[in-house]
């Protein structure tokens, strides 16, 4: 590690990639006032005297990225990560922001645990914004304060790990959160369908004798809460999809003209339920694995502009839980480091359109616009992340920097990794390395 604090920085020789385009240029952002200064070509050739010049040689220059949905786990399952621990590993994947998960204990419910996890964020190697719960201890019988929380800038609200099961309660939710200004993240999941089910219902299960989750357990979920937010106008946010029934969906949702927006998870376009074939808790998460056409409609859905953002899921889990008898283990995989390679290797699409859905629109969807996600240019958020497209490695799950090790991709080959993360004109990893 080096000293990066309070000096000028230079990102050299790399092409800036945005929402506006792609050029070869230099940036420049000056020390302490978090912002870019100066972007164009050949700006940092003759750098000056104490200038922090960043290589970005064969590499793309681009907004920060941000993850909608990461489960940081504190206040109360540190054993398995920290908002510190956390953000490390997400500033190696080259994110700037993450949208924390308000399944911890207690649960972000009220201004006090938000306010909790905010000042924790406040020393972290990333922005960490809350996602505050629908309802109170997420037990989706009576709201929380979501206007107190929302004051303290929460933009997210989400029973998440739980659906909300009642009708009219999420009505309520929706007309409530359309008065305050917020959106609705909802967990599709029908909870009478999937009791009992440990992986996707289907050929797989019934060779394991593992009971099944069924594909409609998500998608009468999806179909309700697209009626509703038909109903009352509210802004909804679909969590990690995984079926071809819920892509088509949000498909006709969107071609209505309705205010919803879909994420899905890294998992959910490069592994399927034939993974489960060795009982291995590691490849269980919730919503489970699918098959493989399901693999196939959520590529089709990032690459058509259906689905809005990549988010990670990232849910760590102490090694012992993940080593439980498969029916008693916690659903949840790693995904911080992983989720850009996974994303450059597996969809094949355009840098500009994989940077699209891992940085800028999941920052609109997270209300983090106006310091993620866009356009490099003077006097923007020096808020960045530099990639090497071409950077092959093999992933060793004793080195992510997360508390846990529970990643389906232990030995996989990557491609694309990142070299540098810029946060608030601070380094905080150089050549692939945190610097605190």
């Amino acid at each position: 590690m080096s000293d990066t604090t309070g000096r000028d920085v230079a990102i050299r020789g790399g092409t800036v990639v945005d929402a506006t385009g792609a050029r070869d240029a230099d940036v420049i952002v000056a020390a302490g006032t978090g912002t870019v200064v100066a972007v164009g070509p050949h700006l940092a050739k003759d750098p000056p005297a104490g200038t922090l010049v960043l290589d970005a040689g064969g590499c793309v220059v681009a907004p920060g990225l941000v993850d909608l949905h990461t489960h940081l786990r504190e206040p109360g399952h540190e054993e398995a990560e920290t908002v510190e621990s956390g953000s490390r590993a997400a500033a190696l994947g080259g994110y700037t922001a993450v949208v924390a998960m308000p399944n911890t204990d207690p649960p972000m419910d009220s201004a006090a645990v938000v306010r909790q996890v905010l000042d924790l964020g406040s020393t972290a190697l990333c922005e960490v914004a809350v996602a505050g719960a629908i309802t109170m201890g997420r037990q989706g019988t009576r709201l929380a304060p979501m206007a107190e929380m929302a004051a303290l800038g929460v933009r997210l609200f989400t029973d998440d790990g739980n659906g909300v099961q009642d009708a009219r309660l999420m009505r309520r939710a929706m007309e409530y959160a359309s008065g305050v200004g917020v959106t609705l993240a909802q967990h599709c999941e029908d909870g009478a369908l999937a009791a009992g089910g440990h992986m996707h219902e289907g050929e797989w299960s019934s060779r394991l004798g593992i009971p099944g989750i069924p594909a409609e357990a998500e998608e009468l979920m999806v179909m309700r809460d697209i009626a509703l937010a038909r109903l009352t106008g509210a802004r909804l946010h679909l969590l990690h999809l995984s079926t071809a029934g819920s892509v088509t969906m949000v498909a006709a949702a969107r071609a209505q003209g309705l205010p919803v927006t879909a994420e899905v998870a890294p998992h959910h376009f490069t592994l399927t339920h034939a993974e489960l074939a060795g009982y291995d808790a590691v490849f269980k998460v919730n919503p489970p694995l699918r098959t493989t056409a399901d693999v196939d409609a959520v590529k089709a859905g990032l690459q058509n502009g259906t689905i809005d953002a990549i988010a990670t899921d990232h849910a760590p889990h102490p090694q012992e839980a993940k080593e439980a008898p498969f029916d008693q283990a916690p659903p949840g995989m790693l995904g911080l480091e992983t989720a850009l390679s996974l994303a450059l290797s597996e969809l094949q699409l355009p840098i500009e359109q994989t940077l699209a859905l891992l940085s800028w629109q999941p920052a609109r969807v997270a209300g983090l616009n106006a310091g993620h996600g866009g356009p490099v240019t003077e006097g923007a958020a020096a808020n960045l992340c530099v990639i090497d497209p071409a950077d092959t490695w093999v992933l060793e799950a004793e080195r992510l920097a997360s508390r846990s090790r529970n990643t389906p991709y232990a030995g996989r080959k990557m491609t694309g990794r990142v070299r540098h993360t810029v946060l608030r004109g601070e380094p905080v990893v150089v050549n692939g390395e945190a610097q605190r």
